[in-house]
């Protein structure tokens, strides 16, 4: 049996990945192929994984693995070229890949997301001056609770975020994958049309209002300054760490009837089924200043004041959790990959290694030989990182063996 099949008819998620691979059209003649494309894919994944951020390096990295690579697939012609991975990876439709991505993302994790992120990602050196090319522009939903990307659309600039969302939500509520959650969008998709969408997918939404709805936002700024406070709901926490203390200051009101009246006026904003209304004051102190911030929400989810907190809160953490991670950890602003579909199909390939590495168990610690004398308990050790769990897998194949080879639940 091969290592990928689990026990009791139970599958991996590495097994669920390479049949969603399969479904991909290979639009090379049969009798050509060295290279098959799951394990192409494969490869791509597994070198990812582990640490490697360039088409070179994962080939490198496929020579010196190829025999952990052969428990999963044959890989009779050995592992490709750098080079012959560039040219390839640029000529595979980028709309099946995403879609095979957002497949397995549903079975791998079947559990329905509660908070949805929305947000943009620019990967700032993909472009190509020569040839007058922006650089890539990827909209991302990103399941804040379990700390999962569920999908990803491919825009031309920031400004056309407006037309790939809807797209996007309509991929994600396939088979009631939207169901019941709350999506959170930044202010610009504080418009009908997103907030439809989001509705026509079976979830509420969460809406920033800033100064691009300004008659919007100094009506519910107005409302909060005179509401009477036995209508309003509020909820407060505090923060402490890197070097600052925030302390957060939620409001609800959820008596919002004047907002669905029958007034009329241009360039009005009318939004469905609106159900409550937030004011977050946060005020932050730093080591030589202090500073007050005031924030506006609207959404179709009626809100206590906690539950409002966490959703406003939780949509940080596309920026914190993901954007941050792919600059940082996976060097994506730093990729060159331009022609093609290849830095489409490489930001992808990023999705399916986070997804995997930090789903993965905690890799086993090695017990120091020295212990000193204390009565004090051992303390609760730190999740290993990303960066580290990457490099690990890179060094162990047993450990990158243990990330692939999960059961589906």
């Amino acid at each position: 049996m091969s290592s990928i099949e689990a026990g009791f008819g139970e599958k991996s998620r590495l097994k669920a990945l390479l049949e969603h691979f399969s479904r991909i059209d290979d639009p090379r003649a049969p009798w050509r192929v060295a290279y098959p494309l799951p394990e192409i894919l494969l490869l791509a994944v597994c070198g990812t994984i582990a640490d490697c951020e360039d088409y070179e390096a994962i080939a490198a990295w496929g020579e010196a693995r190829l025999d952990f690579l052969r428990r999963f697939q044959p890989y009779h012609h050995g592992v490709p070229s750098g080079r012959w991975l560039t040219v390839f990876m640029n000529r595979i439709p980028s709309g099946l890949f995403q879609d095979c991505f957002l497949s397995w993302v549903r079975e791998a994790w079947p559990d329905r997301p509660e908070l949805v992120a929305i947000d943009g990602k620019t990967s700032r050196r993909s472009h190509d001056r020569v040839l007058g090319q922006a650089p890539l522009h990827l909209v991302s939903a990103f399941a804040t609770t379990s700390r999962l990307v569920l999908g990803q659309e491919a825009v031309e600039d920031k400004a056309s975020e407006l037309a790939a969302i809807p797209v996007l939500l309509e991929r994600l509520a396939t088979e009631g994958g939207l169901k019941g959650a709350i999506v959170t969008i930044d202010a610009i998709a504080c418009n009908a049309t997103i907030a439809q969408a989001v509705r026509d997918a079976g979830a509420d939404y969460l809406l920033a209002v800033k100064a691009n709805q300004p008659t919007l936002r100094d009506e519910i700024e107005s409302f909060f300054t005179s509401a009477p406070p036995e209508t309003l709901d509020h909820a407060a926490d505090i923060d402490k760490g890197h070097g600052r203390i925030e302390q957060r200051a939620v409001t609800v009101a959820r008596q919002v009837d004047w907002l669905s009246g029958a007034r009329r006026f241009p360039g009005e904003v009318r939004l469905p089924a609106v159900a409550a209304i937030v004011r977050v004051v946060s005020k932050t102190e730093l080591k030589d200043r202090c500073r007050t911030d005031t924030r506006y929400y609207i959404t179709s989810a009626p809100l206590a004041a906690q539950a409002a907190a966490e959703a406003v809160r939780g949509h940080w953490r596309i920026e914190n959790q993901l954007h941050w991670l792919l600059d940082v950890v996976f060097n994506e602003d730093q990729s060159r990959l331009r022609k093609g579909h290849g830095a489409l199909n490489m930001a992808v390939v990023r999705h399916f290694a986070i997804n995997l590495v930090r789903k993965a168990a905690e890799p086993a610690r090695p017990r120091s030989g020295l212990r000193r004398a204390t009565k004090k308990p051992a303390a609760t050790p730190r999740p290993t990182s990303i960066k580290l769990r990457r490099k690990l897998a890179g060094w162990d194949t047993d450990y990158l063996n243990a990330i692939l080879d999960v059961n589906i639940r």
